[in-house]
């Protein structure tokens, strides 16, 4: 999906994953400013849109996520994942139920698995779901925003900000009342500030979700029945997750930020010294400089200085070890 606000004045096209929106418009720290303001939007008509209708949606949702959503209120926005037997994580979906459809969005690319398996599931039960990434547009406001929502949209409500399922069609429209846009880097910075993980981004193939600190927000442990579950239990109850996510501080006289995937060391043991983790994203942040998130190894002392790459990082706790 090719967003049609690439046509605006300044907007540099995103790349990889985010492909398809604006990278930014080009002022990237104005942009993330104006979001931390509570003025503007995000363009995240990338992500997937998936729906889920039936008079059984929500008992049979709540067989497949880890979060409880059998009694989920309507217009209460919460966030859930599907992991795979082993409780690895393998789909986050941030949903609404509106009092008659579950609404939710998806990474870029994913929700055609994610239906896949769905409709597996399906069995007996009243339940439809389908794929409306075509029809629908992920519209990001900011928390504070003080934005008109058009009336019949779907809304996720949640502290950082308002999630829209507005129609294709009017994300011109809607985008020429309620600008300036920001573009997705600084929505990923202030992800970033506000230690939210981000499927594919903070998760690879064995991911739990205990390291990223998803366990409360994302898996609620007062049920069971889901894929994974008992993996999540054993964790929770018996042992400890052997990754833990942290924040990074990067030196800001560096002129590149270390790539996702760079290699963390102890800054002490020297070049030679073991990787303990790597980074997972790296932004500019308009009030904290060069920022990251990282993994880690659980045991690795939370004062330690540590090096991406070549460029020293000071740590900062998201996952307690």
């Amino acid at each position: 999906m090719k967003s049609p606000l690439l046509t605006l004045p300044g907007a540099v096209p995103a790349e990889g994953v985010d492909e398809g929106v604006a990278a930014h418009y080009g002022d990237l720290f104005r942009e993330q400013r104006a979001l931390a303001e509570g003025t503007g939007f995000v363009d995240l008509s990338h992500r997937g849109v998936v729906t889920v209708s039936g008079p059984e949606r929500l008992s049979w949702l709540h067989l497949l996520l880890t979060q409880h959503v059998s009694d989920l209120p309507p217009h209460q926005a919460t966030e859930a994942l599907i992991l795979s037997a082993n409780g690895h994580i393998e789909h986050a979906l941030y949903l609404v139920d509106d009092g008659e459809t579950v609404w939710a969005h998806v990474e870029p690319g994913t929700q055609e698995a994610l239906l896949a398996y769905l409709e597996s599931m399906k069995f007996f039960y009243r339940v439809e779901t389908a794929d409306r990434t075509a029809d629908f547009a992920v519209v990001h406001l900011p928390a504070g925003s003080i934005a008109e929502v058009p009336e019949g949209v779907a809304v996720r409500e949640t502290p950082y900000g308002r999630d829209l399922f507005l129609p294709r069609a009017d994300l011109e429209s809607y985008a020429g009342k309620v600008g300036p846009p920001a573009g997705i880097l600084a929505h990923e910075a202030l992800r970033v500030e506000q230690h939210r993980p981000r499927l594919g981004f903070e998760t690879d193939h064995r991911t739990i979700p205990h390291e990223l600190g998803w366990i409360g927000g994302a898996v609620h442990l007062q049920k069971g029945c889901y894929r994974g579950q008992e993996t999540v239990a054993r964790v929770q109850n018996l042992g400890k997750p052997p990754r833990r996510l942290v924040f990074l501080h990067l030196d800001g006289s560096e002129v590149h930020l270390p790539p996702a995937g760079t290699g963390l060391r102890i800054a002490d043991d020297g070049p030679d010294g073991r990787r303990i983790g790597f980074v997972t994203t790296s932004v500019r942040h308009h009030e904290l400089g060069p920022v990251a998130l990282a993994l880690v190894k659980r045991n690795t002392p939370v004062d330690a200085r540590l090096m991406a790459g070549d460029t020293a990082a000071a740590q900062e706790t998201v996952v307690e070890p």
